[in-house]
């Protein structure tokens, strides 16, 4: 039987009970296939910080160098908690950014699904979802302008300032840009290159070093975008992109756009890729607002568990399983309040029976 070894990191807001239906998940996998799963939680983010004065604590770095893979919830406090807190112990700066560093998870994946079943959930009308949108977004994640120098103060006319840096070398955009190449000749060998290189000339090294990487995939057809016309064509016609590659901060931007076509951020998983490491996380927030209140859907914290059974785990066949099982469970007509787009006629429940759901339907599945 194999072992793996999980950290998981339910982190603030929702992210425990979302880890929680994500814990049972995998236990029914552990039922179904000759593996077992040793999980071990431990504190992240804002919640960290306030029991033990770090944000990513050392036994927290213990546990995550010791696991196969890193499981992570969300994390973020309301405006009034995060005054509580100093600024660089704050979740994102002071736990999320040293998480990506400490293990170079340098590429990130979020699959912007949304089958033409579900085309429901979007805001987008019927005619621009058409069969269905099916993007894979790769997402530089620890260069550019949120890994750059910083720095504050006031200047000699007395005026407060900031300078932030935005910082690639050709090494960094090199080995994102080949996991993207290599994710378009998995699927239709067309590669979208997001940039704005009319005006930075981070792009234009970026795009330089494309075409160089673009020598060793010639049968990937290569169309270049810039960022804003990138956002026009993910509200316009969705369905015409497919592996899109960019750097950090366009990524974040769009890829939270990207939900909102589909309805909601509660509806991309990701996963953040590093040369001996991997977390997987829910692309949303911590939603401080409806925690504790059971009714958070949990699709892309267990989507995330699929992601992490194909690419740490080699499961492929089981994460197809996975997906299957919770799209069954959106098309009967069952969703979480926190997502419902049916009005009266929804089969509302809650975080935890939604994920019962997803096991129902899982163990119908052939064993693989």
């Amino acid at each position: 039987m194999k072992t793996y070894k999980i950290a998981g990191l339910a982190g603030d807001g929702i992210g425990e009970e979302i880890m929680n239906e994500a814990v049972k998940v995998l236990k029914v996998l552990e039922e179904r296939n000759p593996v077992q799963f040793e999980i071990t939680q431990a504190l992240f983010g804002g919640v960290a910080y306030f029991k033990t004065g770090q944000s990513f604590p050392e036994e927290t770095k213990k546990i995550c160098d010791e696991a196969d893979a890193i499981l992570k919830g969300t994390i973020g406090l309301t405006h009034a908690e995060s005054q509580k807190i100093p600024v660089e112990e704050r979740p994102e700066r002071g736990a999320l950014l040293p998480l990506r560093k400490r293990y170079n998870t340098y590429a990130n994946f979020r699959p912007v699904y949304l089958p033409k079943s579900l085309a429901h959930f979007s805001p987008l009308k019927a005619e621009v979802v058409g069969e269905g949108i099916h993007i894979l977004m790769i997402r530089e994640l620890v260069g550019g302008l949120y890994f750059g120098k910083k720095e504050r103060g006031v200047n000699a006319q007395g005026k407060r300032f900031v300078h932030e840096l935005l910082e690639y070398d050709e090494d960094q955009i090199r080995q994102v840009q080949i996991v993207a190449f290599k994710e378009a000749m998995k699927r239709k060998k067309t590669l979208h290159n997001v940039q704005k290189n009319n005006v930075l000339l981070s792009s234009v090294l970026w795009n330089e070093i494309l075409d160089e990487v673009h020598q060793d995939y010639p049968e990937v057809k290569v169309e270049h975008i810039l960022v804003d016309a990138a956002a026009t064509y993910l509200c316009l016609n969705p369905t015409q992109l497919d592996v899109m590659v960019m750097e950090n901060m366009f990524g974040d931007i769009l890829s939270d756009q990207a939900g909102g076509i589909l309805g909601s951020l509660g509806l991309m998983p990701s996963a953040c890729i590093g040369p001996d490491k991997a977390y997987y996380e829910p692309s949303h927030g911590s939603a401080p607002d409806i925690a504790g209140k059971n009714i958070a859907n949990p699709y892309s914290m267990i989507g995330s568990v699929a992601m992490m059974l194909e690419m740490s785990f080699g499961m492929k066949q089981e994460a197809d399983n996975l997906w299957k099982a919770m799209q069954e469970v959106f098309i009967q007509g069952y969703t979480t309040p926190d997502l419902s787009k049916f009005g009266g006629s929804a089969k509302q429940i809650s975080t935890s029976a939604f994920g019962d759901k997803v096991v129902e339907e899982l163990l119908k599945m052939p064993k693989v």
